[in-house]
């Protein structure tokens, strides 16, 4: 008889969203004259790393459109990280943004690095 376990979903979706992905399909930040800032993430934790010194005219120009959740659902498969940036209370100014995104990313971060692989 072969016991081989079932893959845990959420082990192997962890991997998938804590995963780096290539230059194009990184998240390009750019301004509201949509001009590329010249940087580019390419996971969840570069994002958190950019995120934090990226200018905030380009966290402005983003978070309305929903471009990070789009990026967060549609490229790195996190619809729940991507539900919770929903919640962020509307129209705050750039730092007090960047500040909330940041927490709920690496509070995201940490618990899918908690999932043991």
């Amino acid at each position: 008889m072969n016991f081989m376990s079932k893959p845990d979903p959420k082990k192997a979706n962890s991997s998938k969203i804590l995963a780096v992905v290539g230059q194009d399909l990184g998240f390009h930040f750019c301004f509201a004259d949509q001009n590329y800032s010249m940087v580019t993430a390419t996971s969840l934790s570069d994002f958190v790393e950019k995120l934090n010194g990226i200018d905030d005219r380009a966290i402005l120009f983003h978070y309305p459109r929903g471009d990070f959740q789009a990026w967060i659902r549609e490229v790195l498969g996190d619809n729940e990280l991507a539900n919770r940036m929903c919640f962020i209370t509307p129209n705050l100014p750039g730092e007090k943004l960047r500040k909330e995104l940041l927490r709920i990313v690496q509070q995201r971060i940490k618990e899918l690095t908690a999932i043991p692989l």
